[in-house]
């Protein structure tokens, strides 16, 4: 008995060996992530947009084409953007709310990519303000006021008011001041400094944002990617 299995195993191992050497098992490989991040965001945007595109169609509706009257053009807005009160709310350490709906085709293309449209909307509206919340912090910073001080003093005319001049200045006046007060050389230094900070603070929203995006651009991939059927054992 012990002689009948042990050659059974040797067969067995040598049947695998063989298969192995001969190539006879083929894997078919699956759809191919872009390797760039700008292949990537195109990919997403051209997916999204094919989403949307089919789920429009199906209420007899298109981006194609104008809406020609305003009934057309509210129709379009309540099926692309959603109606209702607007589920998804995040303020930011900015001060500023950012709200959605999660109806609508551009929330359910996005729940077909990302998987979890609350997770994903939290994520990137946090991901795509972590500039502006390392700026905000920036402006706190003493040396960022003294600065911005004395870029106030070289742009502002004696007499005039702050906020009336700042859409007179000539680009040359900004570049002058930005450069005598010493604000775009601390800008320069203190921002990196800050949005590191910020990143360090949003870790787990980025973490989020990551597994996300992975995961739409493998689900982007295989929509683009021509639908095939094979039946049957691949083999040579």
């Amino acid at each position: 008995m012990q002689d009948t299995t042990a050659r059974v195993r040797r067969a067995a191992g040598a049947l695998a060996a063989g298969l192995l050497l001969t190539g006879c098992v083929t894997a078919v490989p699956g759809p191919t992530v872009p390797p760039t991040p700008q292949a990537q965001d195109a990919l997403l945007r051209t997916v999204e947009r094919t989403l949307v595109d089919r789920c429009l169609e199906a209420r007899g509706l298109t981006l194609a084409r104008r809406p020609a009257t305003s009934e057309e053009d509210r129709r379009l807005q309540v099926a692309l953007f959603g109606t209702g009160p607007r589920e998804l709310s995040l303020t930011l350490a900015t001060g500023h709310t950012v709200t959605a709906h999660t109806d609508g085709c551009l929330a359910a293309a996005r729940q077909t990519l990302y998987g979890d449209q609350t997770r994903w909307f939290r994520a990137q509206v946090t991901v795509d303000n972590l500039r502006a919340e390392a700026q905000k912090r920036m402006k706190d910073d003493p040396a960022h006021q003294d600065a911005l001080a004395r870029w106030n003093r070289c742009a502002t005319p004696p007499g005039t008011p702050v906020p009336a001049r700042a859409a007179r200045l000539a680009p040359a006046v900004v570049t002058r001041c930005d450069k005598e007060s010493g604000l775009a050389e601390v800008r320069a230094r203190l921002e990196p400094a800050e949005l590191a900070k910020v990143r360090a603070l949003r870790v787990d929203q980025l973490t989020t944002y990551q597994q996300l995006r992975t995961r739409a651009l493998r689900r982007a991939a295989e929509l683009s990617a021509p639908l095939t059927t094979q039946e049957g054992t691949n083999t040579s």
